[in-house]
Parts: C-alpha cells; sequence; structure tokens
C-alpha cells in the first residue's frame, strides 16, 4: 500500500459526518506531492519575509508573524476546500482590527494581544455562521471595481504608515493624515542610513519582481540584513534593529472574554470577516478558473473560520486568504495545500531554531517588504481598464480608494459595499430606455428617445431596461406621457416592450392601472410584448391581465405587432369582424 493510498484511508475513516475533510490535499498523486513540497520551500523564502512584516501594520509582537504561517495554515488544509489560497496574516485584515484596536490598548502589550486574540475568536464565529447560513454569495455584492479601488486604498494606506519606520523615525500614530503630516514636517530628523538601506531594499524587489519574479529578493534582503545586523553593528548607525524574540513553537491559550468586551469587538470582528469572505472567495475563483476546478465557497468559509479559530488561541491575529501570496504560490509551482503544509512545516523549524537570529532584523528592511506590497495593491493596469471600459465606475473605485485610505478601512469597507449595492441599483432606478425604429433594412432596433419620434404612424413600442418597481415607475410613465404628448402623428397603439422586465411590484402594478385609465380615455391600446413566464406571473397577479384584457399580453413582438390592427378597431368595428 502506498503512503498516498494509506492517507486516503485514514481519511475515509476520520472524516466528519457531510464534512468532506482536505479537500485542498486529496486527491493527490506521488509526484504531485513532491511537486508541492518544492513549491512549500519557495513560497516559505519568499513568505516569510511578508507575513514579518505584516506585524507592523497590526502592531503585534513580530514573531506573531510566524505564528499566522503555522497552526491557520494547518486548519485551511483539513477544512477548505481551495486547493490554491495561502491562508495567511494579510495587510487589509490587520490594517483593520488594528486601527480599531489602537485607542483600545498599548500595541504589543499583553492587553493588546488579548484583544487581538478575541478580535479572531469572533471574526471565526462569525464565519462559521456565515457558513451555516451558507452565505459565500455575499462576496459577489463586492464588485471587482469596488475591490480595486478597495485594495488600493489599503495600499495607499500602508505604504504611508511606512513612511516613518523607512525614515528612521520613531511615530506610533495610526491615522493616515497624522503619519504623513508626521514624516513630512519630521524629514529633518530622518536617519539617512535607514532610508538608504530602505530604498536599497524596495529597489532590489521591484527590480527582482520584473526581470526574475520566482528569485526569493525579500528572503535574501532579510538574510543578509541580519548578517550585516550582527557582523557589521549596523545599530551604531543609527539603524534601529528589531531586538529580541521569543522562540519555540506558540503557547496555546484561551483568550480572556468579556461579555462587554465581546460587544465593543463585533464590528470590528464583523468588518474582519466581510473583507475575508469577499477577497478569499475572489481569489479563491481566480485560480479555480485558470486550473478548470470547481469551488465551494461556503467550504472555504468553514477553513477560513477554523484558521482564524487556531490563530486565536496560539497568539496569532487574522488571517485571510491573501491575493499576493497565492499567487506566489502558484508561481512556485504549488497545485494543492501540500505546499502550504509544508510552509508551516518550515515555519515551525525557524520558530524553534532560528529566532535568535531575527534580533538583528533591522526595521526598516520590514518597512521595506511592506512597503513593496503595498504599492503592488495599487495595481495600475486595472485601474486603467476601468477607466477606459467604464469611466462611471472607476470615479467609484477612486472615491472607495481615497475613503479608505483617508477616513479608514472599516469605514471604506462599509462605504465600498454600499457604493457596489447603490451602483447596482442606480442601473434599476434610471434604466435604458429606448423606442423601437426601423433601420435602413427596415428592422425594429432600439433608439435613443426624442421628441415627436414614433415606431410607425400610429404605433409606439417603448423599451424600458430595467424591473419596474417604486422607484422608477414616475420615470417609465414620464416617459410615455412625454412620447404620446410629442409624437408627430396621433398614437393609437403602445407597444411596452418587456424583455428586460421580469418582475412589477405593487406600487408599479398601480402606476400601470392608472396609466392603462389614462391610455383609455385617450383612445390608446396598450400591449405588452415579449414577456416570460415570470412577468406574465406578476401581470395575473396583480390582476394587470384581467383590466387590460389576456389578449393584450405576448410572448413575441412579432405576436403583438400582428395584433395591433385589431387593437386598434372599436368595440362595434370588433363585432362587425367576421
Amino acid at each position: 500500500m502506498t503512503i498516498t493510498q494509506t492517507v486516503l484511508k485514514l481519511y475515509r475513516k476520520c472524516r466528519w459526518p457531510n464534512i468532506p475533510l482536505a479537500r485542498g490535499v486529496l486527491p493527490n498523486t506521488r509526484q504531485g506531492v513532491i511537486n508541492d513540497a518544492k513549491a512549500g520551500v519557495a513560497l516559505a523564502s519568499v513568505n516569510i519575509p511578508q507575513v514579518l512584516g505584516y506585524t507592523s501594520i497590526a502592531g503585534t509582537p513580530i514573531v506573531t508573524g510566524l505564528y499566522t504561517v503555522l497552526l491557520p495554515l494547518l486548519g485551511f488544509a483539513l477544512f477548505g476546500a481551495s486547493r490554491h489560497l495561502v491562508v495567511a496574516a494579510d495587510s487589509a485584515t490587520a490594517a483593520i482590527f488594528a486601527n480599531g484596536l489602537s485607542g483600545m490598548a498599548i500595541p504589543a502589550s499583553a492587553q493588546y494581544m488579548n484583544l487581538v486574540a478575541v478580535v479572531a475568536l469572533l471574526t471565526a464565529g462569525i464565519l462559521l455562521i456565515a457558513r451555516w447560513l451558507k452565505l459565500g454569495f455575499v462576496a459577489d455584492f463586492l464588485s471587482r471595481t469596488i475591490l480595486t479601488g478597495f485594495l488600493a486604498g489599503v495600499g495607499l494606506q500602508v505604504s504611508i504608515a511606512m513612511l516613518a519606520p523607512l525614515l528612521g523615525l520613531d511615530h506610533q500614530a495610526h491615522r493616515t493624515w497624522t503619519q504623513l503630516d508626521y514624516a513630512i514636517t519630521h524629514f529633518t530628523n530622518i536617519n539617512w542610513a535607514t532610508l538608504a538601506l530602505g530604498i536599497l531594499v524596495i529597489s532590489a524587489i521591484l527590480i527582482g519582481k520584473r526581470f526574475c519574479p520566482r528569485a526569493p529578493i525579500a528572503m535574501m534582503a532579510v538574510l543578509t540584513s541580519i548578517l550585516a545586523g550582527k557582523y557589521l553593528a549596523i545599530s551604531n548607525w543609527g539603524i534601529a534593529l528589531i531586538g529580541p524574540v521569543p522562540g519555540g513553537l506558540p503557547q496555546l491559550s484561551w483568550p480572556d472574554i468579556t461579555w462587554r468586551g465581546t460587544l465593543t469587538l463585533i464590528p470590528l470582528a464583523l468588518s474582519c470577516a466581510v473583507i475575508i469572505i469577499a477577497q478569499s472567495a475572489a481569489t479563491a475563483r481566480i485560480y479555480a478558473l485558470q486550473f478548470q476546478e470547481t469551488e465551494d465557497e461556503n467550504a472555504n468559509i468553514l477553513g477560513l473560520a477554523a484558521a482564524n479559530a487556531a490563530a486565536a488561541v496560539s497568539g496569532a491575529f487574522v488571517v485571510n486568504g491573501s491575493p499576493t501570496q497565492t499567487a506566489m504560490a502558484v508561481q512556485a509551482g504549488a497545485r494543492s495545500q501540500v505546499a502550504q503544509l509544508v510552509f508551516a512545516g518550515i515555519v515551525a523549524i525557524a520558530l524553534v531554531f532560528l529566532t535568535d537570529w531575527l534580533a538583528y532584523l533591522p526595521h526598516t528592511v520590514l518597512a521595506a517588504i511592506v512597503f513593496s506590497i503595498a504599492i503592488g495593491m495599487i495595481h495600475g493596469s486595472a485601474l486603467k481598464a476601468i477607466y477606459q471600459e467604464s469611466p462611471g465606475e472607476f470615479k467609484l473605485a477612486i472615491i472607495t480608494a481615497m475613503t479608505v485610505a483617508l477616513v479608514g478601512v472599516e469605514q471604506g469597507l462599509l462605504f465600498a459595499a454600499l457604493l457596489s449595492l447603490l451602483h447596482h441599483v442606480s442601473h434599476s432606478y434610471n434604466p435604458h430606455c429606448a423606442i423601437l425604429q426601423a433601420n435602413m433594412e427596415g428592422n425594429l432596433m432600439t433608439q435613443a428617445i426624442k421628441p415627436g419620434a414614433t415606431t410607425l404612424p400610429g404605433l409606439i413600442i417603448y423599451h424600458f431596461g430595467a424591473d419596474l418597481f417604486y422607484a422608477n415607475e414616475h420615470r417609465f410613465c414620464a416617459d410615455i406621457h412625454a412620447l404620446i404628448g410629442q409624437a408627430a402623428t396621433p398614437v393609437d397603439c403602445l407597444i411596452i416592450d418587456a424583455s428586460a422586465m421580469t418582475h412589477i411590484d405593487y406600487s408599479a402594478a398601480q402606476s400601470l392601472r392608472q396609466l392603462d385609465d389614462q391610455l383609455q380615455e385617450q383612445g390608446i391600446a396598450l400591449l405588452f410584448a415579449r414577456c416570460d413566464a415570470a412577468l406574465i406571473d406578476d401581470l395575473n397577479r396583480h390582476r394587470i391581465s384581467e383590466k387590460i384584457g389576456a389578449d393584450h399580453i405576448f410572448t413575441t413582438l412579432h405576436a403583438a405587432l400582428k395584433y395591433w390592427p385589431d387593437a386598434c378597431k372599436t368595440e362595434a368595428q370588433r363585432e362587425k369582424t367576421p
């Protein structure tokens, strides 16, 4: 029996009822495991410096960055479904809870770390509820446009936050304006050696990303700077070092939770949970499509809940599906969560044997790594594409980015979700409306509404591009009255092209009744064309079919046009017709 067969046998015996386990790991092959193990080593060399750098955003001790890629990785590999998603420290969620907790406790203090653990535990609970309610679809309410702007705002905020350590300034403010103002007003106090080292690291990372994307430039910068800190005494030049880092594996403990404290932190945890669901789902979906795999968003939410619960009890902080780290894993050749498990194993070795060396790591090197990550979150090409294809949506992306950067990540997230919904509602509120007119070939095509326009003498075919509901019914009626009132020839028939309608609410139904009464007074017949089954059900339910006549409702435009001459006849004329 091979190792793979043995693992599969144990898996089938141990898995929980109705909860398939290790879907991101299994099935697998011997060669696949070997390839993923190699990718895991490469992933560790690139990502360890990143997770260390995220602690400067989170306001936690540097060793907690390593904790985020230990038990949380195992939790997601066991309960999640994505074969590619890397769940670890992330700048977006780190910025959210750091901003929320900065006024409650001193960063990196015991009280602060307890609050961090409570937020992670609450986030895990909210994610678990989301999985139970099957809320994976919530991710769809953050459009790609808004998410692009949101990530750009986070990148701008984080890059500004890194200015103080890059300049060798000691400043702990958490507001972007304050950080920027401090960096500008204290520019004369910068440490030039610190700045030079930071610029060197940023340049190396950006150049390496451009010409050698798989090279572990960040890890090489960390190792080189550690050696310089230990043997060249660069601290004598005013370059601040991290200092002693506790070694060993994390001690498992339950956070100190109070009822009052829990209520205070729930909104913060909810914000983290929403961005975790949205960002993780978007990232997992991208690579599932790339490798032609099916994706189970609700199973991934369960894995994310397990990962955050593991973070809460192991001294880490909120973890998220990281787009940058997932991309690096795929570039390294990872095709399953085996790579992430190997990554976790390497981190465990580093915690046991290598933490003494971290004391010589300069703060500015970590700040430079985070800065390079942050500016990479500002996807200029994506923003350019949005601007070229949809200038209106580009404005929404920029507004979101500015709100995140200047007001706050949590507020920006909520504002981004609201903008996404408002942008969608605005299309329904103010839909595309048109009149159908014949082109040169004699085919009926939608045309912009112009005064005096008719489809044919005596006929208007009006297209309304959305469902009819209380907010847009006035637009619908106003357009119709304007078309009839300004028509070049008297109108005897109005056909509603309902191809874009699937639903009519109560308010809109009442307006349709009044419209029909007004049209009858003018001797104008009202017909509906291109009605689907759902719309016909609504017309029947609101008794509109009964009022205007079921014979005035058609599933095709051709049938309505064929009936048009009969619709314009008076009752006396119909009785005379054989």
